[in-house]
């Protein structure tokens, strides 16, 4: 009998974090098995690869299981997953779909408006890399709309503050061994003696568990943002996605996408530049509906019942923040 959802949920937490380090997987998740391209309707686990590599180049423990306690797993090539953060005009008021971003940042996407318990302020959601910088940034920094690389400058194109941000833990960290980094320090005493800049560094990998990539920003003027999506409308509420979910999008980029909801129960590992990979759990995965610059975007059914924040990607793939997950961390609502 095919496992559920359920079961496979079961399975899933103890053999992600081995599965997640494996060469070449960027993704582990549930999702349908693909057979010769097709999708069929056995559940399986899902290890997402930045390329496929025949079984000859891997050794034995590279390779992914055939199988979990009788779950079939299926390997799909999607790239390596960046975070979405790119380089369109200026809107007052301004609504979801357009461009923002930190005054160090390019640009990315206004997702929709939110507020506290107080329910007196509407502030901007968006991602952390959009607004907060990938944690570089300081509360009450500027921010743009539109973003920097859209011709955005400060002050004339600030639209607001930022409020909040919820850091993201980086995967690498010093090694405790002292072994390995006795090693380290013998191999760099080398390299100075033969006039070389280059260091090695022990380092421990480090699952952060990341479940948000989010910040919100308090607007200048109330009366410079407006309650919906750009060719979207209002927001109706919101929802949880599962497998096989309708879901749109309005992001700076791309403009107005459709997809479906491919997998559930995502982790991933997410790079935001050179030596800086996140894994990030519970997340949900999208087929090619996002490109460069759409981080941040609202995510909806067809209901316009919001579900999640976009904020990775790959050439064939998107990643998506539970918007249960945002909500809770950030400590906010719909208005």
């Amino acid at each position: 009998m095919a496992a559920t959802v359920t079961e496979i949920q079961q399975i899933l937490p103890r053999i992600k974090n081995e599965l997640i380090f494996r060469k070449n997987v960027v993704a582990v998740g549930i999702g349908y098995k693909r057979t010769s391209g097709k999708k069929t309707d056995e559940l399986c686990i899902i290890c997402s690869v930045d390329k496929k590599v025949s079984k000859e180049k891997l050794a034995a423990n590279e390779m992914v299981p055939q199988s979990f306690d009788s779950v079939a797993t299926d390997v799909i090539a999607t790239g390596p997953f960046y975070a979405l953060q790119d380089p369109k005009g200026k809107f007052r008021p301004a609504p979801g779909g357009v461009s923002i971003g930190h005054q160090l940042v390019t640009a990315g996407t206004l997702g929709c408006l939110v507020t506290k318990e107080d329910k007196n302020y509407r502030y901007i959601l968006s991602n952390n890399h959009v607004l907060a910088n990938s944690n570089d940034a300081s509360i009450g920094d500027p921010i743009l709309q539109p973003g920097t690389y859209d011709g955005g400058s400060f002050p004339d194109d600030q639209i607001g503050i930022l409020s909040n941000f919820i850091p993201i833990e980086f995967d690498q960290t010093e090694s405790s061994c002292g072994i390995a980094n006795n090693i380290a320090a013998f191999l760099n005493m080398f390299a100075r003696l033969f006039g070389s800049t280059t260091r090695v560094e022990a380092v421990t990998p480090k699952l952060a568990n990341n479940l948000v990539d989010c910040a919100i920003a308090e607007p200048l003027d109330q009366n410079d943002v407006q309650n919906m999506i750009l060719n979207i409308g209002n927001i109706t509420g919101v929802a949880e996605a599962g497998l096989d979910t309708p879901v749109k999008k309005m992001g700076r980029t791309s403009g107005f996408t459709t997809g479906v909801i491919e997998q559930i129960d995502v982790t991933s590992r997410v790079s935001y530049g050179t030596d800086k990979i996140a894994t990030f759990v519970d997340q949900i995965m999208a087929g090619l509906m996002s490109q460069g610059g759409d981080s941040g975007s609202a995510v909806l059914n067809d209901e316009n019942k919001l579900v999640g924040l976009l904020f990775a990607g790959s050439n064939t793939t998107t990643l998506i923040n539970r918007i249960q997950n945002v909500f809770n961390q950030l400590q906010v609502t719909l208005p």
